[in-house]
């Protein structure tokens, strides 16, 4: 059995005051193109999920989150054909600033009970019962 490398992607579950979740519908030219995903990205070599979390909203959606208000929530771990996918979901409730598509294609507020209606990556998708059971 050949190994795989390991990538640790870090991502977060925006919650508004009305209970729903953010998603972000990943543009057209990177893998998976078109399919709605939670925001976040790779953790840089030396940083930890939390403060790549932190560095990824600002630059994706132009927020300001302080590491006081991500909640470690559940993971995902999936294996993709070329690698493993380890993947620490947190939830956030507050942040500072405007959230707005700076890289995606288009942002999506869903109840959780409605996530289901959107295609989304395959370590992504398990996530969605959690959030549907337990927000």
């Amino acid at each position: 059995m050949s190994e795989k490398r390991m990538l640790l992607v870090a991502a977060a579950a925006l919650v508004d005051i009305d209970g729903r979740v953010l998603i972000c519908q990943r543009p057209e030219g990177k893998a998976l193109a078109g399919l709605w995903e939670f925001p976040g990205g790779k953790v840089e070599p030396g940083e930890s999920p939390e403060a790549c979390i932190i560095r990824e909203l600002e630059e994706e959606l132009g927020i300001r989150v302080a590491q006081a208000c991500l909640a470690p929530f559940v993971f995902a771990s999936h294996a993709y054909e070329d690698f493993h996918l380890l993947m620490p979901l947190y939830l956030c409730r507050k942040w500072e600033g405007q959230v707005t598509a700076r890289e995606h294609a288009g942002l999506a507020w869903v109840k959780p009970n409605r996530l289901d209606d959107y295609p989304m990556p395959p370590a992504d998708a398990p996530l969605v019962a959690w959030l549907r059971d337990l927000l």
